[in-house]
C-alpha cells in the first residue's frame, strides 16, 4: 500500500526529473514539514496519512494566506506562485466541502444541539463538538466556525 508521504515523494522525483521547479519545491518544504513533525514529539515516528494530511491541509493554508498578503502587498507574482503552490498542494487533500454541504452539515448539528438545550454561546461549543469530526479534513475550521455563527445567528 502506498502512503501519502511515499506519494509525495515519488511525484517529487517525477518534477524533479521534469525540472518542473514550481512542483519540486512546493513537495520538498511539505516534504520538510512532515519530517519535522515526525521528530517533533519525545521519539522520532512516522506520520500516519491523516496525520500527513494536517501537514498538508496547514501548508496549503500558509500558501493561501501568503498569497492573500502578497496581492494586497501588489506583489501580483509571489501572489500567484503561492496560490500556485497551495492548489498543488490541494491536489494531496480530499475534496472540500461546497458551502451548501457544509451548511447542510451545520445546519443538522444546530438543530441536534438546540434539540439538546444548548442556548446562546454555549450553543457555539455544542454546535462545534458535533460538527468536527464530520467535516474534519473537509473544510477550514474557519470556515466552519463562520458557518455556525451565521446559522446559530439566523
Amino acid at each position: 500500500m502506498t502512503t501519502l508521504k511515499s506519494k509525495l515523494k515519488e511525484d517529487l522525483t517525477t518534477a524533479m526529473k521534469a525540472r518542473d521547479e514550481l512542483t519540486s519545491s512546493t513537495l520538498r518544504l511539505t516534504l520538510t514539514a512532515i519530517t519535522k513533525e515526525e521528530v517533533s514529539g519525545k521519539s522520532a515516528r512516522e506520520l500516519s496519512d491523516d496525520e500527513v494530511q494536517k501537514v498538508i491541509a496547514r501548508e496549503a493554508k500558509k500558501r493561501r494566506e501568503a498569497a492573500e498578503a502578497f496581492a494586497q502587498g501588489g506583489r501580483t507574482e509571489q501572489a500567484e506562485r503561492e496560490r500556485a503552490e497551495g492548489e498543488l498542494l490541494d491536489a494531496y487533500l480530499p475534496k472540500q466541502l461546497s458551502d451548501d454541504e457544509l451548511t447542510a452539515i451545520v445546519g443538522q448539528a444546530v438543530a441536534e444541539a438546540k434539540a439538546a438545550g444548548a442556548e446562546g454561546p454555549r450553543a457555539m461549543g455544542a454546535v462545534m463538538k458535533i460538527v468536527g469530526p464530520k467535516v474534519a479534513g473537509l473544510a477550514e475550521g474557519g470556515r466552519v466556525a463562520a458557518t455556525v455563527k451565521k446559522l446559530l445567528a439566523g
